[in-house]
């Protein structure tokens, strides 16, 4: 995906947002104006030239186009032409409804003057709305009319008795007609209860058809297909050239869609809803930083998504909070200096009591370069298999490599055998780009391996990864360390803190995090950052979906359901 420049947020922003408010509220004025009999005289001056007989005004019809000049408003708050476009629409045919119930001048001459106005905003609307959406909305909004139309002209004809006008076929069609394009109940007198429901049942057709064809209409963009084959290869290229962490190699995993600034740097990203979730800061040269933010930021309100940045770092918060983006601190990543490490001395004790104890019992760890062969992905698979089952988990996705036979090829594998040469625990590394840092990835070991296990295998890495010259070992992130640790921090990250304290029901915030600090790294914070926009629960809700695989809020809500009955 290239850039196509269009403004920055802050663009135009009062007036999008006065006019918007001025559309929700002639959707009010349009249900209080059904509630209110119009002017005797005018009423009958309307007598004199009226071609219909448009009488009283229907509630429900009013409260139909009111409803629907609140959800375009709503839309027009984020900028989308769709919304626009069918706002015009609505806001003529309300003048002309208008004038035609009573010679409601005021409602009309507001209706026109908020028409104008938004006519002269034209420009600030440019949000685009998902294509396949459209197509299927347009499909929609024609199917409605066409059924709406024969479900009421049919009705009307074979139900002619329920009312006082016996009506022929092209009267039943035209009395239909009139009831959707007034807006207003076309002085129609059922004489039975039967006939009252009919009257009612149209306009509850009408609103639930026409309904669901206007969401479709102003639905975000989706993205429907993966990152082209040029796209993936154009992100490789600049992950080798610039990425300057391990977080940098998950960049390419399969599950991305891609952003390139026109200062070379690539956006690696996931949507879910209306959110564009990018993992880590842009990869590219140092000094396009700034201006990839505000590039993707602009890229994103074109098609109508909210921006969260994952894991950003702590030297380049400022940056983002200069854009005008919101930051959270989300946990701590562990880094071990590999330059200090050594299993000398009193602190290296437990980790050398593991290397002895794993050692004495004939087992070995080794780094297999890549790429892995088949038999070795096949022992690879059983253990994972079977750690998962365990878990009563699943793989999780985005900000952390999954069992997939082409990624796993790509790395290198660290292998814990026993003295028959069984696989009992891996863990895929992850090399940046410098050759200075690696890190670490999946881990995974059989649940019958002897206790300890893990801690073999970390120091088994710690070595190893000291031994062919790396500097830096990372072990990851510890998911809200240190958050809210301070009495003076905001409300959320103190909630955030409770969470990490008393959640383990949950996830094993503290477990982790003690695990990793037995290797003694430091600690240095992560972020999101997110446009002020975007509601807590739904940058949540985006990343739990970004990182479970899951494709809807449904199904993220089954496997937490799932997995909780079964941790029970």
């Amino acid at each position: 995906m290239t850039i196509q420049w269009r403004p920055s947020r802050s663009v135009g922003v009062w007036q999008i947002r006065g006019v918007a408010l001025l559309v929700a509220l002639m959707g009010l004025v349009n249900v209080l104006s059904a509630l209110t009999p119009s002017a005797i005289e005018r009423v009958a001056l309307l007598d004199l030239f009226a071609i219909l007989d448009v009488q009283y005004g229907s509630f429900l019809a009013a409260t139909l186009s009111g409803f629907a000049l609140f959800l375009l408003a709503a839309n027009l708050w984020r900028r989308k032409r769709m919304a626009w476009l069918l706002t015009l629409g609505v806001l003529m045919i309300s003048a002309i409804s208008h004038i035609l119930k009573g010679l409601d001048i005021e409602e009309a001459s507001m209706a026109i003057g908020v028409a104008i106005w938004l006519w002269q905003l034209r420009p600030h609307f440019f949000a685009r709305s998902d294509g396949p959406s459209i197509r299927r909305g347009l499909i929609v909004l024609v199917s409605a009319i066409v059924f709406t139309l024969a479900y009421g002209a049919i009705g009307f004809w074979l139900l002619d008795r329920q009312f006082q006008v016996s009506y022929n076929l092209p009267m039943a069609l035209w009395q239909t007609l009139t009831m959707f394009t007034q807006f207003y109940d076309p002085g129609l007198q059922p004489i039975t209860g039967f006939g009252f429901y009919f009257t009612t049942s149209i306009y509850a057709v009408g609103a639930v058809t026409l309904g669901t064809a206007l969401v479709l209409l102003v639905q975000p963009v989706f993205v429907h297909a993966p990152a082209s084959v040029a796209e993936y290869d154009r992100a490789g290229v600049l992950v080798a050239q610039h990425g300057r962490t391990i977080l940098a190699r998950f960049a390419l995993l399969r599950d991305k869609s891609y952003f390139f600034s026109p200062g070379g740097s690539v956006v690696a990203f996931v949507v879910k809803g209306r959110v564009a979730l990018a993992l880590g800061d842009p990869i590219g040269p140092p000094e396009d930083l700034a201006a990839t933010i505000h590039a993707f930021d602009s890229y994103c309100l074109h098609h109508d998504w909210q921006v969260a940045w994952y894991q950003i770092q702590n030297d380049t918060r400022a940056i983002y909070q200069n854009a005008g983006l919101q930051t959270i601190p989300i946990g701590q990543e562990a880094l071990v200096d590999l330059t200090t490490f050594s299993l000398k001395g009193k602190a290296a004790q437990d980790w050398r009591s593991a290397i002895n104890r794993f050692g004495k019992l004939g087992y070995r760890a080794r780094i297999i370069p890549a790429p892995a062969s088949d038999a070795l992905l096949a022992e690879l698979r059983d253990v994972s298999d079977a750690w998962l089952m365990q878990r009563h988990g699943r793989e999780q996705r985005f900000s952390l490599g999954w069992f997939d036979d082409s990624y796993l090829r790509s790395v290198p594998i660290l292998v814990v055998v026993n003295t028959e040469g069984t696989l009992i625990a891996f863990a895929s590394l992850v090399p940046d780009t410098s050759g200075q840092q690696i890190g670490v990835d999946l881990m995974r070991y059989r649940p019958d391996a002897e206790k300890g296990i893990m801690d073999f295998l970390f120091v088994s890495l710690l070595q190893a990864a000291q031994a062919n010259g790396y500097t830096i070992c990372n072990l990851g992130l510890s998911g809200l360390a240190g958050v809210g640790s301070n009495p003076n921090d905001p409300a959320l990250e103190r909630a955030a803190r409770y969470l990490y304290t008393h959640g383990n029901q949950v996830y094993n915030f503290q477990g982790l995090h003690a695990f990793k600090q037995k290797f003694q790294p430091t600690w240095s914070p992560r972020y999101i950052a997110y446009s002020p926009a975007i509601g807590l629960p739904a940058m949540l809700t985006a990343f739990i979906q970004a990182e479970s695989g899951a494709r809807n809020l449904w199904e993220c809500h089954d496997l937490f359901k799932t997995w909780y009955i079964r941790k029970r």
